[in-house]
This record gives C-alpha cells, structure tokens and sequence, in this order.
C-alpha cells in the first residue's frame, strides 16, 4: 500500500523500514502521509508494526532506513524531546508524587513558562476533560478514567500540533471507554490537533476515525475512511479484521466486468463483485457481511441469490438476534436480524432459504 504525494503532508513516513536484529523487518517499506487536522488510528493485531510505527514517530525507536516527516522537516536525527508531540498511553504515566496541576505544569516548565502562563495554560487544559476542581488532588486519589483525562490534559496542555495515542483506553471499563471515545474525538476536532491513534480495537477505530491504516505483517493493508474500509475491504485479511464477516469458500469460473461467478465448494454457483481475483480458476474467499443476509424471502430485492441453510443456532442479543448456520459446508455462517415484531425466530434444525445482493459479496484472496 503506497501513498508518495507529499504535497501538502503534514505527517510523512517515506519509505520507512524497522528491524530490531538487522533480518527480521518488522515495518516493511512504509510510505504514508497524514494531512494537518486529520485523526489517523494504525489498527492491527499483536506484531504487525503498528505500535513500532508510533514510536518511531515519537522518537523512541529510529528508523533502520527511510524518512519521517514533521511539517515537511526530517525529525530523523531531532530527540523525542524536542519533537513538540504529545503523548497519551495506556498505562497514563503520571507522576505519583506530584499533584494533578503539577503533572500538568511539568512539560511548561521544561519549557520555560512563566508561573502565570503555567497557571493560565494548566486551568484550561484541566477544564477541557471536564477536571477543573481536582488540580489539588494527587493520582492514586483519582480513578481510571479520571487519571486517563489528566493524562490527556497533560499531553494537550503545551498545545502541541501533533498528539499520539497508544491504547489509551485499554485499561477503562466498556461503558467509560465508550465515552471516552467520544470525548477524545471531539477534542480532538475542536481543537484542529493532528492525531496518530494505535489501538487494536476495531469498534474504537471505526467509531474515532476520519482513515484507518490496517496493517498486518509490517505493511499497511488498506488505507481508507471507516465506512470505505468496513463496506470494501479490500483483501480477506481487511474483511475478516474489521467487523464480523462471513466466508463460503469456491472457484472463478466465469469474470465479466464488474461481476464474477463463483462455484462454491458444495457446487452452488453465485455472482460476487471481483475484488481480489484475476482470473477463471483463482481459488477465492467470497465475503459478505452478516447484516446484509435475508431470511424473510418476501424482504428479498430483485436480483438477489438464495442459497440452502441449515440452522444450528439462534441467539437473542437484545437489539438484534444472531443465528448460526451451516451454509456451503461453513457451520460458522452468521446473520443478524433487528429484533422486530414481525422478525422470525429459528430453531436449530430448520432448513431455510437465505439470500442477499450480488452487489454486498465480494470475491477475495483466498
């Protein structure tokens, strides 16, 4: 996945490559550039560089080989400390014996303000998480998601241009996580700051985000908007990562435009948008989301397939229901339905009829 116009980057990796034993690359080849404003997430599973990326970035790891890129300036060669980037972690990284307006006040110090600057500088940035009466208090005094908002003030306090997030939420209960989401999003936006998140979180990625960079195995896999990401992947390791999603496993026989038919193993034949296929005969994956499945035939669109399924399972999830079904040979096929009035319930055992779009499944690598 290569970007190379640096035009107007605010953020740049040119040709970026990481190894820690001189063999074994662990960031493969890196080139990506980020506009001023934008909130990037690198999202992807343990080992796949995104973490490495964020530290090279910051200053804490060096690149083996290639460029990186702050307002058009190489910060190859420049100390973490002079970079001017703010940093939230997961584990917050306060200092226990200072107070909260302390923490704050310390990267102004390093930078020389003057007591009322600190003062002025401190207030508003505990204002903005909403911590404006606890600057006396001390970090054990505090909670989890307490000490993560200090720990996003303190990184904001010095109004840096670029912040970067490294599982900043992973340590929070669902519920405050969420908000928090929200929370950082905003700030974020309102304040126009630059902001290179790592998480392996898919939900948080898609919900935060204006790009997601997947990578896996040292490259960057797609790069696109949430919605783009989610609704085309463009590869089976993208389809299968971000969101839950289904797989019948069959051959090309036939590529016409923007259509293929796929024999699928168990002999059925079904048109599918050919994504990551070349030619008749390439073994493919064929995705479609579980959300785009219908099981109430007179729902079925014009120009939909129906295919055989067997029900294996039926789970009420409140707001929706998850049905597990064996279809062309997979017995880990997955609908949700929206818990309706007129939505039937299905019990393991009964053969059905399942449809979708041939627009909504796409062939990919298999």
């Amino acid at each position: 996945m290569a970007e190379t116009d640096t035009g107007d980057a605010f953020v740049a990796f040119e040709r970026v490559q990481k190894s820690y034993d001189g063999e074994t690359l662990v960031v493969k080849d890196l080139n990506l550039t980020m506009p001023k404003g934008e909130f990037l997430t690198m999202l992807g599973p343990s080992g796949s560089g995104k973490t490495t990326c964020l530290m090279m970035l910051a200053g804490f790891e060096t690149a083996t080989h290639g460029e990186i890129k702050i307002g058009g300036v190489s910060i190859n060669n420049i100390p973490p400390h002079k970079r001017g980037i703010g940093m939230v972690f997961q584990n917050y990284a306060l200092f226990p014996h200072m107070t909260v307006a302390e923490n704050l006040a310390f990267p102004l110090e390093v930078r020389k303000l003057g007591k009322s600057e600190r003062e002025k500088k401190v207030k508003r940035a505990l204002d903005m998480v909403q911590m404006g009466a606890f600057g006396g208090r001390r970090p054990a005094q505090l909670s989890g998601g307490q000490q993560q908002r200090i720990a996003l003030a303190r990184a904001l306090v010095f109004e840096p241009e670029l912040v970067l997030m490294d599982e900043p939420l992973g340590a929070l209960d669902k519920q405050l996580r969420e908000h928090m989401q929200f929370e950082i999003t905003r700030l974020a936006h309102d304040l126009g700051i630059t902001t290179v998140y790592v998480t392996h979180d898919q939900t948080e990625a898609l919900t935060m985000s204006d790009r997601v960079a997947v990578f896996d195995d040292g490259r960057i896999q797609q790069l696109d908007p949430p919605d783009t990401l989610y609704e085309e992947p463009k590869n089976s390791f993208v389809a299968q990562f971000i969101g839950e999603n289904n797989t019948l496993e069959g051959v090309v026989t036939e590529i016409k435009g923007d259509t293929c038919m796929v024999k699928l193993d168990d002999g059925q034949v079904i048109d599918a948008k050919p994504v990551n296929v070349s030619k008749v005969g390439d073994r493919t994956l064929v995705s479609i989301r579980p959300e785009r499945v219908e099981i109430n035939k007179e729902r079925l669109q014009e120009g939909a397939h129906t295919l055989k399924a067997e029900v294996l399972e039926f789970v009420y999830m409140g707001d929706i229901f998850r049905t597990r079904l064996r279809v062309a040979g997979n017995d880990d096929f997955v609908i949700k339905t929206r818990n309706a009035p007129d939505q039937v319930r299905l019990k393991p055992g009964t053969q059905i009829d399942i449809g979708w779009l041939p627009s909504d499944c796409r062939a990919l690598d298999a």
